[in-house]
């Protein structure tokens, strides 16, 4: 299965409306996925899990919503408008374009074997005007990085918030980087999101603070089911550093296309802080009320890819199993990122009493879980769709669930059944997805 796994991964999400191709009637936009019903629901449960691991359950993190415009000085300061850049050659053949460092002969197009250019630099911000006139004055992009905006809030939320060292930021939000992607579907687009904690430390407890945060995280993916096996640490050498990095370890997982980057947890120095002052004539430093000093913070920086981690717990989840003569494909993921915790089903939907009773009680469980209804095909059929969304439980109305009011409870990993009250089943869910 590993051989094709990808495939298999990608045909579930377009046939059970997880991912889709951007525009697709009009034979979509590469590297640009929209997310379905089932998707957008695993997404937000990545984003909601991540939010509550890093703001709700830690005393020391504060979240914030930075603008995806901003003062094209900020991207002047930062460096971006200056180093962040690819180098890139042309095909004068096909027009195809290439990054430098992913060809093996720097000549000769690996597409169509034409003759390349000279290796050229691109700028991979997304260049855009505000206001009705495009002309220089006007310019601005689209943010690289959430990163920028953490950083000059900084003064504001010490304004606002008077936090103490330690202390971070959290956001979650989208970026936009024109370069060229490999097509491994989500892993690597121009438009994507990212959640990015900036936490901000004293220079001499940063060393402990990254490895504090290199383990916090890597526990977040095992902790929701993301096989240890397939996932490492793998620290940056001195020459992969960005300039502006001291230590960098990037969380990998060993997708079906070799292993790549999860999540960088980096220690940013004070490079940051610094720039910005040095452009704005803003004091940047942090005031220590017990000793009255006046210091640059270091930051320590946890970036991942919500689109990353998504394609991560769908491509670990996907599992197929034989049972009898045919192949059962379920996604197990687990029960806090599934889209869909409960499906109602009719056995038999030509009987009017089973699919109102049926309605009524999914009706009922929506209020406490996210549940589906459904009754568009036979019972077998039913249970495959449900599994193969990595719906939890899902609860049969039968003949007899007129006479005893029970429905026949089916837990997804397991398959097996158990028969519940209908007045019951409340207390039962909430105990099983607590």
């Amino acid at each position: 299965m590993s051989e094709n796994l990808m495939d298999k991964v990608f045909s579930l999400c377009k046939r059970r409306g997880f991912i889709f191709q951007s525009s697709e009637i009009y034979g979509g936009l590469s590297n640009a996925w929209d997310y379905g019903p089932y998707g957008i629901e695993l997404k937000n449960n990545v984003k909601r899990s991540w939010w509550r691991s890093s703001v709700y359950e830690r005393d020391d993190v504060l979240g914030m919503d930075a603008s995806i415009l901003m003062h094209p000085k900020v991207w002047e300061a930062s460096g971006h408008v200056e180093n962040f850049f690819d180098l890139k050659s042309d095909c004068k053949s096909c027009k195809k374009r290439f990054k430098a460092s992913d060809l093996k002969d720097p000549r000769t197009c690996p597409e169509c074997k034409g003759e390349l250019t000279e290796a050229r630099p691109f700028n991979l911000m997304f260049k855009t005007y505000q206001g009705p006139v495009e002309d220089a004055a006007n310019l601005i992009y689209l943010r690289p990085e959430t990163a920028q905006g953490m950083f000059v809030n900084f003064s504001n939320i010490l304004d606002s918030r008077h936090p103490r060292l330690p202390f971070g930021l959290a956001q979650i939000g989208k970026a936009f980087r024109n370069e060229i992607t490999p097509g491994n579907f989500t892993f690597r687009t121009r438009e994507f999101e990212q959640m990015e904690i900036e936490y901000f430390v004293r220079p001499l407890d940063a060393d402990a603070k990254l490895r504090e945060w290199i383990d916090y995280r890597f526990g977040w993916y095992t902790g929701l089911g993301i096989n240890k096996d397939n996932l490492c640490k793998r620290e940056h050498l001195k020459n992969e550093l960005a300039h502006y990095a001291k230590a960098c370890t990037d969380i990998e997982y060993k997708f079906p296309f070799g292993w790549s980057e999860l999540e960088g947890i980096a220690n940013r120095t004070d490079f940051d802080l610094k720039q910005h002052e040095k452009a704005s004539g803003r004091d940047l430093r942090y005031f220590d009320d017990a000793s009255k000093e006046r210091f640059y913070p270091y930051i320590i920086e946890p970036s991942g890819g919500v689109d990353r981690s998504v394609l991560a717990f769908l491509v670990d989840a996907y599992n197929e199993e034989k049972v009898k003569d045919d192949i059962r494909v379920v996604l197990k993921l687990n029960r806090e990122l599934a889209p869909t915790k409960v499906a109602v089903l009719p056995l038999l939907r030509n009987r009017p009493e089973i699919v109102e009773l049926a309605r009524k009680l999914a009706q009922d469980l929506k209020k406490s879980f996210i549940t589906v209804y459904d009754d568009t095909g036979a019972i077998g059929k039913l249970y495959r769709r449900q599994d193969e969304v990595g719906t939890l439980y899902c609860l049969t109305v039968d003949v007899q669930s007129l006479e005893d009011k029970q429905v026949t409870v089916r837990f997804r990993d397991t398959m097996q059944q158990e028969r519940i009250g209908i007045d019951k089943i409340k207390q039962y869910l909430a105990e099983k997805l607590s």
